[in-house]
């Protein structure tokens, strides 16, 4: 008994050693949306796109947002606080239906480098 019992909580702690790591999420305020400027495209049947400034614990990170149901509601979340994963060139989120989401990250920078202005913005909102 006292060995089947040893057996087992082995067996527990190596499958956790083989297990992928879960996904660290962080909270992350939307300080921006711009509508996104694309340089061949410019017929109005195509699904909008925004640039989307996502401030996260150290940086800015600038994505590309899709609007697919062509709701156009992005525009309005400056402010929002939404849980997200960063990962290497993409930052996942979860949607209003709880799905997961990813975005191109286009660019980075450190909070530090804000201007005057971004720094007011966060001001206002914290």
């Amino acid at each position: 008994m006292l060995k089947s019992l040893f057996l087992i909580i082995v067996c527990a702690v190596a499958l956790q050693a083989f297990c992928e790591p879960s996904a660290k999420y962080q909270v992350a305020t939307i300080v921006d949306v711009k509508l996104h400027q694309s340089a061949g495209d410019s017929s109005s049947s195509a699904v909008a796109s925004y640039d989307v400034s996502v401030k996260g614990a150290d940086s800015i990170y600038l994505v590309l947002y899709t609007d697919t149901l062509g709701t156009g509601t992005v525009r309005y979340v400056p402010g929002r606080e939404l849980l997200v994963h960063v990962g290497k060139n993409t930052i996942t989120y979860n949607d209003i239906s709880g799905r997961s989401q990813e975005v191109p990250i286009i660019s980075q920078k450190p909070v530090t480098n804000m201007s005057h202005l971004e720094r007011f913005r966060e001001y206002l909102t914290e």
